[in-house]
């Protein structure tokens, strides 16, 4: 499987290149634009998972599985953006050999958790719109907890195996990852041998876990756009219809850009540039979880009277202290 010399030297450290063709003048730039995404991005769910603990009435179903997506993209971006700010800001791209396992680990498990955290969100609209009456019965609070607990421990297994095969394949030669962050379309290469059968395992896996609960979304959605337009209230077909086409934007931001990607190697018409499929890596990476709060906060009437009651609050404070003084 790996033929090599078995006095090989070992890699025990991986150096981040980012963007191979970006020039050296513009890495300040990069370094801010990637720490203002970071920071946006973290306040923005941080705010929604506040807003959830605080107030008792969003404390359902849905709102539950958008903690659970908030602290997902919590996660992935705190994985995968400060070693790249790092490196543009300080010129600090190296990473230990098991430091590198851990965010390749890491960057696939929050990959795969999302994934299966938009099918439980599919899941939640497809009984909500299509039956109606057993909603209350079937998606309890208690339910969705167990079935976000079990997606979070279930997102491991994929990636788990990955690493394990990682660890146990040689590193000798070169270690440069001509990426933003550790992954396996960026591991591969370095691997000593033909490591041609790990990256058609970690191609199924991925493929697995992106697009068996891509089928179900999809099957989901057909059957919430028939009951739609089966509702008799215009207001309410338009209010629920919007609600899904959001969803459905964002969804597929998440999956159609990853199937390019990870498809380049078997498509020779679909050959992309190192900074071309970075970019495209980080685009359908980083966007969903930078608008994700934004979108359901500003689009849900419940969370905006909240706001709106609390900057209320506010001002009454304000004006009776004026008052006062």
């Amino acid at each position: 499987m790996f033929q090599v010399d078995k006095n090989y030297t070992r890699v025990w450290e991986f150096y981040i290149v980012g963007f191979p063709g970006l020039p050296s003048e513009y890495f300040h730039l990069v370094a801010w634009f990637f720490f203002f995404l970071y920071l946006t991005t973290i306040v923005g769910n941080l705010l929604l998972i506040i807003v959830f603990a605080l107030e008792h009435s969003l404390q359902k179903p849905m709102y539950i599985i958008m903690v659970s997506l908030a602290l997902s993209d919590i996660g992935f971006i705190t994985v995968a953006l400060p070693k790249l700010i790092a490196r543009y800001w300080w010129n600090d791209g190296s990473l230990g050999f098991h430091t590198c396992l851990f965010q390749e680990h890491m960057i696939h498990y929050f990959g795969s958790l999302n994934s299966l955290i938009l099918l439980t969100m599919a899941l939640d609209r497809y009984v909500a719109i299509c039956f109606t009456f057993r909603y209350s019965v079937v998606m309890t609070n208690q339910n969705m907890t167990g079935m976000t607990l079990f997606c979070w421990v279930l997102a491991h297994i994929f990636p788990g195996i990955s690493t394990i095969n990682f660890t146990m394949m040689p590193f000798c030669g070169p270690n440069k990852i001509v990426h933003a962050f550790c992954d396996t379309m960026s591991l591969t290469p370095l691997v000593c041998g033909d490591p041609s059968q790990q990256f058609s395992s970690a191609y199924a896996a991925a493929m697995f876990i992106l697009y068996v609960p891509l089928a179900f979304i999809i099957f989901s959605y057909i059957c919430i756009i028939i009951s739609i337009l089966r509702m008799a209230s215009g207001q309410g077909r338009m209010k629920t219809f919007s609600t899904c086409a959001t969803q459905g934007c964002i969804i597929s931001i998440y999956y159609i850009p990853r199937f390019f990607v990870y498809s380049t190697p078997y498509f020779p018409n679909l050959m992309m540039t190192p900074d071309k499929r970075i970019a495209t890596t980080l685009f359908y990476s980083l966007f969903p979880p930078l608008i994700n709060p934004f979108i359901y906060c500003l689009r849900t009437n419940e969370i905006k009277n909240i706001f709106r009651r609390w900057i209320q609050k506010q001002h009454g404070i304000s004006l009776k202290g004026q008052m006062q003084s």
